[in-house]
This record gives C-alpha cells, structure tokens and sequence, in this order.
C-alpha cells in the first residue's frame, strides 16, 4: 500500500492506489505512527501514485493533520494528480494542508 523513506528529521509516505473506505484505517494508523515518532519533526505524503481518493480517504489526512498540528510537527502533501488535486480544492482543504507541487527541500518544509 505504502513505502516510507526517512531523511533527516523527514519522513516522506508514498501510498499508492485507491484510497478508500476499505484500506482508510491501515493507512490512518501508518500515518498516525509515522507522525507521532520522536524521530522525525516533517511528515511528507507523495501523492504521486494515488489514483483516487474517498471523503474516507480524506478524512486520514484530516486527522493526520489535526495529529501533526498536536504534536507540533509539519506535515504536507506533494505530487498530487489533478484528479484528485480536485477533491481537495473543492473541499477547499488545499487552503489548509500544506501542498507542493514536487518534492520540497527540508529547507522549504521547514520555511
């Protein structure tokens, strides 16, 4: 479902596919795993080869936001399609997450 690369104090999560109400909640407890780690202060999400997305779907990255907020920790989205770039501007969650259209520096997650 998902691959994980760690540098520095930055993680960056690739989930793949559909995400739906049927892998939502491992994908959610990856996340919220991910982001709650002392190890790492940014948690990047690559988008990239996300095919679709349901308002389950959306609710992870809701909640993982919400967590990484708690936690004082950054937490952004890059790569994203624009069939499912869509999703999150007509929500207008675009104005809330952090979005990239590439992968960002360190330099520029930590700005």
């Amino acid at each position: 479902m998902q691959s994980t690369l760690a540098q520095s104090n930055m993680t960056i999560v690739q989930p793949n596919g559909h995400i739906n109400v049927a892998n939502a909640a491992v994908l959610k407890q990856q996340l919220a795993e991910t982001v709650s780690s002392h190890e790492y202060s940014s948690l990047l999400v690559d988008m990239s080869q996300v095919e679709s997305l349901d308002s389950a779907g959306l609710m992870v990255f809701v909640s993982t936001l919400t967590l990484a907020q708690r936690l004082n920790k950054q937490f952004g989205l890059f790569g994203i399609s624009p069939s499912v770039r869509i999703i999150f501007e007509l929500t207008q969650l675009d104005r809330i997450f952090e979005i990239f259209d590439t992968h960002p520096t360190i330099e520029a997650v930590a700005a």
